[in-house]
């Protein structure tokens, strides 16, 4: 829902003078007069009506209506009640990386597609065969070897609305507000047509339980708890897909880590010689690079180098270009670059030599 939308609202409740109920139950919903029953804080229940305005089908248990206040009918439906706080996680704008601006994680890519994006493109495989889609996928790796980049990827290919959580946003400090965001976080989900959530780091709230009288430590186990909560409660043929990563998969708590919530473990592991080499270029093809650049030599050079430092070499090959005052970066560049990136590698080997190669 837009920000427009939302404003249309407030100001239609203004003008009405309505209030802000939310529908528990509905009574004899198959006949032509079905019943209501709202709850008003603090107050009581009551049984109301529609005005002309709604139709029964707009009305569902458990929904936020606005009321008027001297006759108690229901004039409009109300989107749910979400945290400005999680409303931010939503990525607005539809994630542009490819599985093609990936390199070194072939075999993870194909698993991806097989356990995120057929389900949600292809739904009716699923049904045919009578099977269910993994509903969970556990990301996990040393840092910076694509896990992010490859969910952006399936986000794209997918059209889904990505939201990106970062463990810690969900350690709060008053009690009950990390599991309150996370109910809040799959409340929004339900109403996209399609989406991803991707919580990034979720070691920080995903930890093996244990008592040891801390009181934030138990408030880290209640969103958890929450967390599991979530994903027995929805549809695995549904419209939401749930991707988790860490680089710490030992530490993560059992029953998140059991099937049914988290089906699916994907290891990213450091890229070969070939994932170094595809990564090197996708980086130069979009930097003004000389012609044949020994690409293999460079990737032979980064040995157990992960993407994102072979990327950072990349950005540093375009500083050496710069201080030079070039328009393109060379060969060299990039093996001063290596140099140093990669320090460890290159301990008594000169530049000089690497020109010889």
């Amino acid at each position: 829902m837009t920000c427009r939308s939302v404003s249309a609202i407030k100001k239609k409740l203004i003008s009405m003078f309505l209030f802000v109920h939310r529908c528990t139950k509905i009574i004899n919903s198959d006949s032509e007069d079905p019943k209501y029953i709202i709850n008003v804080k603090q107050f009581a229940k009551f049984v109301v009506d529609l005005s002309d305005q709604v139709a029964p089908t707009d009305i569902e248990e458990g929904m936020r209506v606005g009321v008027d206040r001297n006759k108690y009918q229901i004039h409009i439906p109300l989107p749910p009640k979400i945290d400005p706080t999680v409303t931010m996680m939503q990525v607005e704008e539809k994630p542009d990386v490819t599985y093609s601006d990936v390199g070194g994680c072939k075999e993870q890519i194909e698993k991806l597609r097989e356990v995120v994006e057929t389900p949600l493109l292809h739904p009716e495989r699923f049904v045919n065969l009578g099977i269910e889609p993994p509903k969970g996928v556990l990301l996990f790796g040393p840092p910076g070897t694509g896990k992010t980049l490859c969910a952006r990827a399936v986000a794209n290919r997918t059209d889904a609305c990505f939201i990106r959580v970062i463990g810690s946003e969900l350690v709060q400090k008053y009690v009950g507000e990390g599991a309150r965001m996370v109910r809040e976080l799959f409340e929004m989900a339900r109403t996209k047509k399609a989406c991803l959530i991707f919580f990034d780091e979720i070691d920080a709230i995903g930890g093996a339980r244990f008592d040891d009288g801390a009181g934030g430590d138990n408030e880290v186990q209640r969103t958890m708890l929450e967390l599991i909560n979530q994903l027995d409660g929805f549809d695995p043929r549904g419209n939401i897909k749930v991707l988790m990563a860490t680089n710490r998969p030992d530490t993560l708590d059992p029953a998140l880590m059991r099937p049914g919530r988290l089906d699916r473990k994907i290891e990213f592991s450091l890229p070969d010689l070939e994932g170094r080499t595809h990564i090197f270029k996708i980086h130069a093809r979009s930097m003004s690079v000389e012609r044949d650049i020994r690409f293999e030599l460079l990737a032979r050079l980064c040995p157990n180098s992960t993407g994102a430092e072979i990327r950072s070499v990349c950005t540093e090959a375009g500083m050496f270009a710069i201080r030079a005052r070039r328009k393109i970066a060379t060969e060299k560049d990039f093996l001063e670059a290596v140099n140093k990136v990669i320090k460890s590698y290159f301990t008594g080997m000169s530049i000089k030599y690497l020109d010889q190669c």
